[in-house]
């Protein structure tokens, strides 16, 4: 009997050890500046490419923190049909992914900080996303 219980015993203990680390979560802390809402270079370096990279090729530092490999950006229009779909991404720049990679509603972690930088000014979010957005759609292949 002790050697029918000890393989279970080993069984239940494995899985409840996966579901505990399933549920540990890794925490990528992101330092973020105010940018000027004209440079949308700068704020992609700042704000994207830790995750999605400098070539933004999804290969950034953060990347390999992340649960699901971040998305490559270069090919944005080539998946839209050589459209590059920017109401989409002002939509979710805007109003965050339903990608498990950004974790919420909120475009990825560090979403609430820069809703928080422009609260008082609409103007300079729609020009963060805009300048963003033009930003992205120079860095396609075709």
């Amino acid at each position: 009997m002790r050697n029918t219980l000890l393989p279970a015993f080993l069984i239940a203990a494995a899985v409840a050890g996966f579901g505990y680390a399933d549920q540990q979560t890794s925490k990528v802390v992101i330092p973020i500046e105010r940018i000027s809402p004209a440079n949308g270079k700068q704020m992609y370096v700042d704000y994207c490419a830790p995750c999605h990279g400098a070539n933004a090729k999804g290969n950034g530092p953060a990347a390999s923190a992340l649960r699901n490999h971040p998305t490559d950006l270069t090919v944005l229009s080539r998946n839209n049909h050589g459209h590059f779909p920017d109401t989409h991404i002002a939509a979710v720049l805007r109003f965050g992914s339903a990608l498990p990679a950004h974790g919420s509603a909120q475009m990825p972690v560090w979403g609430p900080i820069l809703g928080k930088m422009d609260t008082a000014h609409s103007q300079a979010t729609q020009l963060r996303i805009s300048n963003l957005c033009r930003y992205l759609e120079s860095l396609q292949v075709h």
